[in-house]
C-alpha cells in the first residue's frame, strides 16, 4: 500500500486572523529524560492524570477560530494542530511574527486546562512523498530552522507539550531507503552544530530532531509516527528504532485519515483511494476488524517499547448503509473506541486524539452529538492507565 496525502485544514490567512498570543502554560511536568516510561508515566509527563487520554484537533470553526475541542462542555486532555510548511515559504513560522503560532495554541490550551500537541508536518512541503530535498541545503536549512523554532517557542512556557514528528514521512523514507536508516542521504551535520557528531542520513535526521528537542525544550514530550503501510511490523520496528523512535517518549499511530464512508462513496476528490474495505467489523468476526488492527498496533508499540497515542481518528457515525454524504459519512471508530477503551489500554495505548483529515468529513457539528456524548460520559469515569 502506498502513502496518502493529508489535507491540512489550516491556512496562513486563517491563522493570522487568530492574532498573536503569549503567556505561560502551567501545571505541567518537566523534562522527559531519555524517553522511558509506562503509559501512566507519559500521561504524567504531559501534565495529565494517569488515565487513558482523550483529545481532539484540526478543529477549525466557522469563525476561523481553532477551538472546536473547547466547545464540548468537557475538558479533554490534548489539543493538536498541524505545523505545516517551511519558514520563508508561507509555512507555520510565517503565520504569526517570530513563529508565535506556537504561543497561540499553547495559550489557548492552557486557558482551557488542556495540553497542546504539535504535529510537525514540514517534510511534505515539496509534495507528499517527495524526499528529494533531504540532500539539498535549500530545503533542509529552512527545515532545520523550523524545527529549532518550534522547540524554542515551546521552551518559553513552563508547562508540557507533545511534539508529533512527521506523519507519513517515516513510512516513505523506510520504503525509499529499503528499510535502512542509512539508506538515504540527509543534510544534518553541516546545518545543525548541535548534531555534528551524528550521521548525514535518516538516522542522523531522527536523532538530531530528538537531540534538539531534549536540549532546547525539555518540557516537550516527543513521538515519532508509525504508518501501517510502511512494511511489516518487524521491518517497521527495526527502521523506526534506527531513526530514533525508540528513544522518544511515545509512538503515534493512525487508523484512517478520512471517514470510511467517504472512501466508500468515492465522490469527494479527497476520498479516491481503492484499497478498501475501510469500515471495520465491530464484532471482530470478519476482516478488517479492530482486534486485528490492535494486534498490529501492539506489535509496533512493544517492539519500540513505547506507549501508543492514536491520532486523527475520524468522527463518523456507524451505519449499516455504506457511504453517506458530505459531513455525514459513516464510520464506527468513535463508537468502538469508547465502548472498548480497555482493549486500547491492553494494546499499550496512552490515549487517542480525534480529528478530520480533510474537508467534508463528519464533524462534531454534524454527528448528532455522538462525540460530545461519548467524551462527556468518558470523563465522568476515565480509565486508569497501568
Amino acid at each position: 500500500m502506498t502513502g496518502r496525502a493529508r489535507t491540512v485544514i489550516v491556512a496562513a490567512v486563517v491563522i493570522a486572523a487568530l492574532g498573536c498570543g503569549g503567556g505561560s502554560a502551567g501545571g505541567g511536568a518537566g523534562g522527559t529524560g531519555t524517553g522511558g516510561g509506562s503509559a501512566a508515566d507519559v500521561a504524567r509527563k504531559l501534565g495529565r492524570a494517569p488515565h487513558f487520554l482523550v483529545g481532539m484537533g484540526n478543529d477549525l470553526n466557522n469563525d476561523h477560530s481553532m477551538d472546536g475541542a473547547y466547545t464540548l462542555g468537557v475538558t479533554m486532555d490534548l489539543h493538536y494542530a498541524y505545523m505545516v510548511g517551511l519558514p520563508g515559504q508561507g509555512g507555520w513560522p510565517d503565520w504569526n511574527a517570530n513563529g508565535t503560532f506556537v504561543d497561540i495554541l499553547f495559550k489557548s490550551a492552557n486557558d482551557e486546562g488542556v495540553t497542546p500537541m504539535y504535529t510537525l508536518y514540514a517534510m511534505a512541503s515539496n509534495g507528499d512523498g517527495n524526499l528529494a530535498g533531504l540532500a539539498n541545503d535549500s530545503f533542509m536549512r529552512p527545515y532545520w530552522d523550523g524545527v529549532r523554532l518550534l522547540f524554542q517557542r515551546i521552551a518559553t512556557f513552563s508547562g508540557p507539550a507533545l511534539v508529533h514528528v512527521e506523519p507519513d514521512f517515516w513510512a516513505y523514507a523506510q520504503q525509499m531507503a529499503n528499510g535502512k536508516p542509512s539508506g538515504l542521504a540527509v543534510h544534518v551535520t553541516g546545518l545543525v552544530p548541535e548534531c555534528s557528531g551524528l550521521t548525514n542520513d535518516l538516522a542522523g535526521l531522527g536523532h538530531c530532531i530528538l537531540e534538539l528537542g531534549r536540549m532546547l525544550a525539555p518540557n516537550a514530550v516527543i513521538g515519532f509516527h508509525a504508518s501501517r503501510w510502511a512494511g511489516t511490523p518487524d521491518s517497521m520496528v527495526s527502521f523506526l528504532n534506527g531513526v530514533g523512535a525508540g528513544e522518544a517518549d511515545v509512538i503515534v499511530e493512525d487508523m484512517l485519515d478520512r471517514d470510511a464512508g467517504c472512501f466508500e462513496a468515492h465522490v469527494d476528490s479527497q476520498c479516491q483511494r481503492n484499497d478498501g474495505p475501510w469500515y471495520w467489523d465491530e464484532s471482530n468476526q470478519t476482516m478488517p476488524n479492530f482486534h486485528d488492527y490492535l494486534t498490529w498496533a501492539k506489535a509496533i508499540g512493544d517492539g519500540l517499547h513505547k506507549p501508543i497515542l492514536w491520532w486523527q481518528v475520524p468522527f463518523g457515525v456507524p451505519s449499516a448503509t455504506p457511504g453517506g454524504t458530505a459531513g455525514h459519512y459513516r464510520d464506527d471508530r468513535v463508537h468502538y473506541i469508547f465502548g472498548h477503551i480497555a482493549e486500547f489500554v491492553a494494546a499499550g495505548g496512552v490515549g487517542v486524539t480525534f480529528g478530520t483529515g480533510a474537508g467534508n468529513q463528519t464533524y462534531i457539528t454534524s454527528d448528532g452529538n455522538q462525540f460530545k456524548n461519548a467524551v462527556t460520559s468518558y470523563f465522568a469515569a476515565p480509565v486508569t492507565l497501568p
